[in-house]
């Protein structure tokens, strides 16, 4: 009796899914697509119902070659590809090169890799599903319409090797929209008055001018602050009215495949293609030890939040034992999908909620780790109590003007204890505590603060912001997210710079072009409809050819008016006075896939390039060259000498001209949660302010002994090597350090 074939996509995911098959199985991968439309032409019909021409994908003979040796082998063949359009388009193509009955139920999905989804999953085969087929062949054909249609447009108008994308091109427009509405933001200039306020003079706190009589303040100009400031001399502070709520905060929901790679971007600084990357790692299998590899994620593209029921059970178990009943709300959560989610899959969430992160870290690399916990904190926050918070309003009368205080104290962390979501901006709010107060209490005025504001154009995007436009759009599926952010850079149409898109002059060039003569190809809405249409390919209500018919006649006879109208754009280079040591032209600024760079005019006669070196104004702490931007050969921007290779100092985040107050160096700008700060680059330095840091702490917490009448315990020191750190740490202040990086004193106060 021959064996089962179980044909995946990937080795990890083959061999995560051997172990629990036995050996009545034999488990292969496909390394992913076999079949595609060729590169070389459009591979398209258009005259006899869109009919596509698929090949064999260069460099898979020799799996596929393994693959149907194994058939012939094998009793039966299941398809076991992710539970998607793209996995199931996969299955098809498999099935029809492997020669596989249409009708043979040879097609398994699964959610998760464990051993009961796996073994349920072998019992339950079923036909290739036409319709999910369908859909993916119509997307596929529509995109290859438009980027084989457009882009030769293009090439002759514009410049040769540029491409247009249908969904691509939507995110550019979205990024060059942005910036225009930011080039032609008028800043408009604001007041804001805070009170520092106390009782009896103990525990001051702030509150913020709220309303000038009955309206709400309004303070345009400093002309108006300093009348304020006029009128508010003398004036007495009466508390007039105070609100006490109590709020509950609810938790995020769990993660979807956008949700995931915003919160990663926040979190974590991963981009959307690294999250996906990692995420699939997951997914497919890690090794754990004895236990070997294993799925320790659902599948990570999904567009719902729903979670089965034995999930939830399994996590209110969970949460029960290890935080206690109050952390468990009486009903179960359950959230539904909303809006176009097509709601195929579960939520994003760990295979086994008692796999908690810190017990298999030894396991992971940094990166799995940090996601997975990510994954796994979401998940149990959201089947966890609400947090439970006291509110506290207060409004303070001074003659014709009202100031406003608030406060909160969280009252019980519920979820809170495990997770909180991160917004955006970075922003916390900023905690005020304010004292025991009552109507009609007289307050004491400290200090008045004015301060002068500007209005903020809207941000640029960021992988996060503009993943969630793209959803919020409908542009887009789950898994086309991270694959549309890559294509445009990769274009070079934007550029990311401190986390953030901009548009580059080729890319406004290109969408202006596509504005004027495509606007269906260029238009939000469309796209978002066309989206829902696909949709509706897979669900059996919109046939795939005629969906296809509907945008073609269209578009057909609009490229041919394009290439009518439309005459040659000309992209002229910016000349430097930077002269080609080779042929003694000035050279021009060029854009290539990691940002701008110098390039000789003379090419093809003359193919020298040079980087672009961006200078900073701030001097090399080495030499006496000047700090310029530089770029990885994977784009990523750093900051070098200008005589390299001479001289090799090199930092990651923007110097700046202040000095380092302590020891005169150089520091660089690091931003952390929407803030800037500046951080020495000198080590000494950062290990001596360490140091110092702690021996302060140290001091204070001896004194602080002294008055209660107690002796602080001083332990001696282990070891007798030192770090290099700890060396220099050690030689800067003059303080013996331990082998942990502690002074002996300083041990007792941290």
């Amino acid at each position: 009796m021959g064996k089962t074939l179980v044909i995946v996509e990937s080795p990890a995911k083959a061999k995560s899914i051997s172990k629990f098959l036995g050996n009545k199985f034999k488990v292969l991968a496909s390394m992913g697509h076999v079949r595609d439309l060729p590169k070389s032409q459009l591979g398209v019909d258009v005259e006899h119902g869109f009919n596509p021409k698929y090949i064999t994908i260069r460099g898979k003979g020799d799996t596929i070659k393994e693959l149907r040796s194994a058939v012939k082998k094998a009793d039966k063949v299941l398809l076991a590809s992710d539970p998607d359009r793209e996995g199931e388009a996969i299955a098809w193509h498999l099935q029809k090169l492997l020669e596989i009955d249409d009708k043979d139920p040879c097609r398994i999905e699964f959610n998760e890799i464990t051993k009961q989804s796996i073994q349920n999953a072998v019992k339950k085969p079923r036909p290739i599903d036409d319709k999910r087929v369908d859909a993916q062949q119509a997307r596929r054909i529509l995109d290859r319409l438009v980027g084989y249609k457009l882009s030769p447009l293009l090439w002759r108008k514009v410049k040769k090797g540029l491409s247009a994308g249908r969904v691509q091109s939507v995110a550019v427009r979205l990024i060059c929209d942005r910036e225009e509405e930011i080039n032609a933001f008028v800043p408009e200039e604001y007041w804001t008055l805070t009170a520092i306020l106390a009782r009896g003079g103990l525990n001051p706190f702030e509150a913020r001018l709220h309303r000038i009589g009955k309206d709400k303040a309004e303070v345009p100009d400093e002309e108006r602050m300093d009348g304020i400031l006029a009128d508010l001399k003398g004036a007495v502070y009466t508390v007039v009215k105070i609100v006490r709520k109590e709020k509950n905060r609810q938790p995020a929901p769990p993660f979807i495949t956008s949700s995931l790679q915003q919160e990663a971007y926040r979190k974590l600084n991963f981009t959307a293609r690294k999250t996906m990357m990692v995420a699939q790692q997951l997914y497919e299998g890690v090794e754990l030890g004895k236990e070997g590899p294993s799925g320790i994620v659902t599948y990570i593209r999904t567009d719902s939040v729903r979670l089965s029921e034995s999930a939830i059970a399994e996590a209110r178990e969970f949460i029960k034992n290890k935080f206690g009943e109050s952390f468990v709300p009486p009903v179960p959560r359950r959230l539904a999908a909303k809006g176009r989610a097509q709601d195929a899959h579960e939520a994003i969430r760990p295979t086994s909620v008692d796999r908690e992160p810190e017990s298999i870290k030894g396991f992971l690399t940094a990166d799995q780790y940090k996601l997975y916990k990510l994954i796994w904190s979401r998940f149990v926050a959201c089947q966890m109590s609400p947090a439970v918070i006291d509110t506290t309003s207060v409004d303070i009368s001074a003659k014709d003007y009202t100031f406003r205080a608030t406060g909160s104290i969280i009252k019980f962390k519920g979820f809170m204890q495990v997770y909180t979501e991160s917004t955006d901006d970075g922003e916390k709010e900023k905690e005020n505590v304010l004292p025991e107060l009552a109507e009609g209490d007289l307050l004491d005025l400290q200090k008045l603060t004015p301060k002068q504001h500007f209005t903020q154009p809207p941000p640029r995007y960021s992988d996060a912001t503009l993943v969630k436009a793209l959803e919020e759009k409908g542009v887009g599926r789950p898994s086309t997210y991270a694959p549309i952010v890559e294509t445009i850079l990769k274009r070079g149409y934007v550029v990311r710079e401190s986390k953030q898109f901009y548009p580059t002059e080729l890319g406004i060039i290109v969408v202006n072009l596509l504005k004027e003569h495509f606007r269906d190809i260029i238009d939000v809405e469309f796209t978002a409809e066309m989206e829902e249409k696909l949709d509706g390919v897979e669900e059996g209500e919109q046939d795939w050819v005629k969906l296809l018919d509907d945008f073609f006649q269209p578009f057909d006879k609009t490229l041919s008016k394009a290439e009518e109208e439309i005459g040659r754009v000309d992209l002229a280079d910016e000349v430097t006075e930077e002269v080609c040591e080779q042929c003694g032209r000035n050279m021009v600024i060029k854009m290539g896939r990691y940002g701008k760079f110098l390039a000789c005019p003379g090419f093809p006669d003359c193919r020298n390039t040079r980087p672009l070196l961006e200078p900073t104004g701030v001097n090399c702490p080495r030499c006496k060259g000047e700090l310029v931007l530089r770029r990885s050969k994977k784009g990523r921007a750093f900051y070098g000498c200008s005589n390299y290779p001479d001289c090799g100092f090199v930092v990651w985040d923007r110097p700046s001209n202040e000095k380092c107050p302590l020891c005169g160096g150089i520091t660089v700008i690091k931003k952390a949660r929407g803030k800037e700060e500046h951080k020495c680059v000198n080590q000494e330095c950062s290990a001596a302010v360490k140091s110092r840091v702690a021996v302060n702490a140290n001091t204070a917490a001896a004194k602080a002994g002294k008055k209660s009448g107690k002796a602080v315990a001083k332990k001696k020191s282990t070891g007798s090597g030192t770090s290099k750190a700890n060396k220099n740490a050690s030689k800067t202040t003059g303080k013996p350090v331990s082998k942990t990086g502690k002074s002996t004193k300083e041990k007792v106060a941290l």
